[in-house]
C-alpha cells in the first residue's frame, strides 16, 4: 500500500478522530463509562449542554444507528454505471464479495456469532455481569445464561430474578419485559468499530469507482465518508472508556483486513 494509497490517507483520518477526541476526553473530562451498570442508564452528564452527548441526537438516531445501513447504500450507487462506461463484471463481483465479508464481520462482531456477538463474548470474558437494570439506581445481577440468549425477561415468567428487598418509586413498572445487559468488564465502542469500519469500506469503494459512477454518486459517498470520520471524533469525546475506543479501532480495521481478501484471489485490476 503506498503511501498516498486513499485507503491509507483515510486510515490515518480515521485514527486522529480517535485519537484526538480520546485525547480531549481524558482532558475535559467529557466522556461517559458506558460499562458502569450505574451509569449508562443515566443521561450523559453534558447532554443538557452538548447535543451530541445525548444518546437522542438527530446524529445518532438517524446515522449512527443505521451506520451499515447508510454505508450500503452507499456502495450500491457506486456500482451503477455511467450511460457510457460500465464496471468488468469480475471487478464487480470482486467489490460485491468484499461488501460481503464486511456485513459479514460486523454481523458476527456486533450482533451474532454462533450465539452472541465476538464483542459481547469479549466482556463476558473480560469480567462483565449480566443483570436487569430495575431502577436508576440499581443493577441485580443475574445468571449469564440470560444475556447469551438476547431474550427480554418478566418479572411473572422469571420471579425468582427480581429481589423482594428492593424498594421502587411509582415510577418503576416490574411487570415490562426488561432486557439483560452485560456490564463491566470491556465493553468495546461499537460505535467506534462500526464507523471505522464503514469509513474504511468507503475509502476503499471510492478507490476502486474511478470514472464509472455518477459524480454525484462519488460526491454522495465521500461526503458519507467524512460524517464517520466526524462522528468517530464526537463518539471518541463523549463515551466509552478510552481502552474501549481504542480496541474498537483496531477490531475495526482488522475486520476491514479480513473484507479485503477477495482482492488477494483476483487477477483483475
Amino acid at each position: 500500500m503506498s503511501f498516498l494509497d486513499f485507503r491509507f490517507a483515510t486510515l490515518l483520518l480515521v485514527a486522529i478522530a480517535v485519537a484526538h477526541g480520546t485525547y480531549f476526553s481524558l482532558r475535559h473530562n467529557t466522556y461517559l463509562d458506558t460499562s458502569d451498570p450505574l451509569l449508562t442508564v443515566q443521561a450523559h452528564h453534558l447532554a443538557d449542554t452538548h447535543t451530541f452527548a445525548s444518546k437522542r441526537s438527530p446524529l445518532n438516531l438517524i446515522f449512527l444507528k443505521w451506520a451499515w445501513a447508510w454505508s450500503t447504500a452507499a456502495f450500491l450507487t457506486l456500482l451503477i454505471p455511467t450511460t457510457s462506461s460500465s464496471p468488468h463484471p469480475r471487478r464487480t463481483l470482486r467489490r460485491f464479495l468484499q461488501w460481503v465479508l464486511a456485513t459479514a464481520a460486523w454481523y458476527a462482531c456486533a450482533t451474532s456469532f454462533f450465539g452472541p456477538g465476538l464483542l459481547a463474548r469479549l466482556a463476558a470474558v473480560s469480567g462483565a455481569e449480566c443483570g436487569l437494570h430495575l431502577g436508576p439506581g440499581s443493577f441485580v445481577p443475574i445468571p449469564a445464561s440470560f444475556c447469551a440468549a438476547g431474550l427480554p425477561v418478566t418479572r411473572a415468567a422469571h420471579p425468582e430474578l427480581f429481589p423482594l428487598v428492593l424498594v421502587f418509586g411509582p415510577e418503576t413498572d416490574l411487570d415490562r419485559p426488561f432486557v439483560p445487559r452485560l456490564r463491566r468488564g470491556h465493553d468495546v465502542s461499537g460505535h467506534v468499530f462500526l464507523l471505522t469500519l464503514a469509513a474504511l469500506f468507503l475509502a476503499d469503494q471510492l478507490r476502486q469507482t474511478r470514472k464509472v459512477a455518477h459524480v454525484y454518486a462519488r460526491t454522495a459517498v465521500g461526503a458519507l465518508l467524512a460524517l464517520w470520520v466526524v462522528s468517530l471524533w464526537i463518539t471518541s469525546v463523549y463515551f466509552h472508556a478510552p481502552s474501549e475506543k481504542i480496541s474498537g479501532f483496531f477490531i475495526g480495521v482488522a475486520c476491514f483486513v479480513f473484507s479485503q481478501m477477495p482482492l488477494r484471489f483476483s487477477s483483475t485490476p
